[in-house]
């Protein structure tokens, strides 16, 4: 059984930082990729960011320069940190693990970034 704990979101001012964190919870072993996907009120929920079990990371292009995916293997715990946030940025982020052939989602946090 795998389940997904995520933290970290809210409310934050344009142009401020916030950082979200996943943490496994459950058994780890043959968790690959994680990452963040989001999803706006009325759109499809898109890709943020991802990063493998070796470190190579991959990032959306409208947060390329902004967001840092990072996580610590120990811990089975992913983050990503969002820099110079825009009101675009406001979102349910969802975070997502790779075990084997299995894909598994956390319940989402929101993020609000007020003008």
């Amino acid at each position: 059984q795998v389940q997904l704990v995520e933290s970290g979101g809210g409310l934050v001012q344009a142009g401020k930082s916030l950082t979200l964190s996943c943490a496994v919870s459950g058994s780890g072993f043959g968790i690959n990729t994680m990452g963040w996907h989001r999803q706006a009120p009325g759109k499809q929920r898109d890709l943020v960011a991802t990063i493998t079990r070796g470190g190579s990371t991959n990032y959306a292009d409208s947060v390329k320069g902004r967001f840092t995916i990072s996580r610590d293997n120990a811990k089975n715990t992913v983050y990503l940190q969002m820099n110079s946030l825009k009101p675009e940025d406001t979102a349910v982020y969802y975070c997502v693990a790779h075990r084997f052939s299995a894909l598994y989602w956390g319940q989402g946090t929101q993020v609000t970034v007020s003008s």
